[in-house]
């Protein structure tokens, strides 16, 4: 029994969510309100006015002459048709958004897509139901300047005045730099002393001396 039950309340979740996923979900029609499917319609600029989200929806509705081709990002910008992700011709086309991220589509027909019928659809993942957290700042208490206290002014003390000292000039005498006259050739020389004659008793005294010479010379002979 108890089993049983709980079987049941999971059972009603699951189908709960299912339908709250379905009321979520979004169908965005391809070109709308002003255009479809085709190649009169500004479908990139379509494109950039929606918000596609994860669960949504992309229906295509189109004339029989058209088609919807997933393809590669390679094969959307070269309009390349030779290698489909998937075709499909029976309109409306529902394509399912299951995963954030770019798709890229394009319609068959040659020269459609070269006309311009393609367009890329970027999804983006669905957003969480929980509400913003709102901080609530705490009240700051106003700050208390204190004033410094007034510093006192400078008091400045003059310098003594330095005495200047003469110093009294040198007594020496003034030096002549005038140098003292030489000589001039023509100033009288000084007198030569003449040394005296001999007296006659000296000049008595060397005859005398001379003769007994002499006759001591005269006896040797």
């Amino acid at each position: 029994m108890g089993r049983a039950t709980m079987m049941r309340i999971l059972t009603s979740l699951v189908a709960t969510t299912m339908l709250v996923g379905l009321a979520l979900a979004v169908d965005h029609n391809v070109g709308s309100p002003n255009g479809g499917w085709d190649t009169s319609t500004d479908l990139g600029s379509w494109a950039s006015s929606e918000t596609f989200t994860v669960g949504d929806n992309i229906v295509f509705s189109y004339t029989p002459n058209h088609n919807v081709l997933e393809v590669s990002e390679a094969d959307f910008d070269s309009c390349s048709t030779s290698s489909p992700i998937s075709t499909d011709a029976l309109t409306p086309t529902t394509i399912a958004l299951t995963a954030a991220g770019s798709r890229y589509f394009i319609c068959g027909t040659p020269g459609h897509c070269g006309q311009g019928m393609k367009v890329e659809i970027k999804t983006v993942a669905a957003s969480s139901s929980a509400p913003p957290t709102t901080t609530t700042p705490s009240p700051t208490p106003p700050t208390t300047t204190t004033p410094s206290s007034p510093t006192p002014p400078t008091t400045t003390t003059p310098s003594s005045p330095t005495p200047t000292t003469t110093t009294p000039p040198s007594s020496t005498p003034p030096v002549s730099t005038t140098s003292p006259p030489s000589p001039s050739s023509d100033s009288p020389s000084p007198p030569i002393s003449t040394p005296p004659s001999p007296s006659s008793a000296e000049t008595v005294k060397v005859a005398a001396v001379f003769l007994m010479g002499f006759g001591v010379l005269m006896m040797m002979i």
